[in-house]
């Protein structure tokens, strides 16, 4: 099968043959533990002295005084060490030695990016997670290598209109508040998943769309499942360009399990 190449006006200029990793079974249930196992990585482990709040010498009165049985300090009648009580310790505090982070074994991980990469193509389910690509001609969007020279974010939003892809980038930039604490902790609002631009060489493009809302440009051998997959949902609308296009069987494998 062969896929048109376009330049940033989106006219056809050549064709390339589709890679054989776009056979790759869809397989959600995998892409999704390669996601979790991901996110489980960047959690920052923490516990609680075992002795916090233990620190005491307070002991229950027992009963016949007409107070409560909690633990209270010598010489004096305030209550200690309870689980309920101001200063007492933790029923069930959290432990260091949890074990928080998720594995995966290395042919899960790649079978996962390999099947995010071949839901990139499935119209249906780019579509199913929220893109818009009413606009766009085809899938998968391959654009010629001369994209990676952009320098300036007024060239990308331009690259974006002419594939008919800006309409997404305005569905990510949300103008909804966050409710909560959040607000005011730098996470005033959410940002939604824009398009992916895959490349090869980095020569200009990295700076000049990473301005622009839910929009991520990721060189082809960095791809990962979170990035493909976002929130564990596939079908992320993706960008290639025509050097990471035909280097998909190279690096990360043909279409076989």
């Amino acid at each position: 099968m062969k896929i048109p190449v376009v330049n940033s006006g989106n006219e056809p200029t050549e064709e390339v043959d589709l890679p054989k990793i776009f056979e790759t079974p869809y397989r959600p249930d995998i892409i999704k533990r390669a996601v979790l196992s991901q996110q489980s990585h960047k959690f920052q482990p923490q516990g609680r002295d075992p002795m916090a709040g233990k620190r005491t010498t307070a002991e229950s009165w027992g009963t016949g005084r007409g107070m409560s049985r909690v633990p209270r300090l010598r010489g004096s009648s305030r209550a200690a060490f309870g689980v309920s009580i101001v200063g007492g310790h933790q029923a069930f505090p959290p432990r260091s030695e949890k074990r928080i982070r998720k594995e995966i074994n290395k042919k899960e991980r790649r079978l996962a990016i390999k099947s995010g990469i071949a839901a990139t193509a499935g119209r249906d389910i780019v579509a199913g997670r929220g893109h818009n690509i009413d606009s766009v001609s085809q899938l998968p969007l391959v654009v010629d290598d001369s994209v990676q020279s952009m320098s300036k974010t007024g060239e990308v939003r331009e690259l974006f209109v002419n594939l008919g892809v800006w309409a997404d980038v305005e569905r990510a930039d949300r103008k909804k508040i966050r409710a909560g604490r959040g607000k005011t902790r730098g996470r005033k609002r959410k940002v939604g998943k824009g398009p992916l631009i895959v490349i090869t060489d980095d020569l200009g493009i990295g700076s000049a769309g990473r301005n622009l809302p839910g929009v991520d440009i990721i060189k082809l051998e960095d791809l990962n499942a979170e990035l493909l997959a976002p929130g564990a949902h596939p079908g992320r609308l993706v960008i290639w360009t025509k050097s990471a296009f035909t280097s998909l069987d190279e690096v990360w494998g043909g279409g076989e399990l």
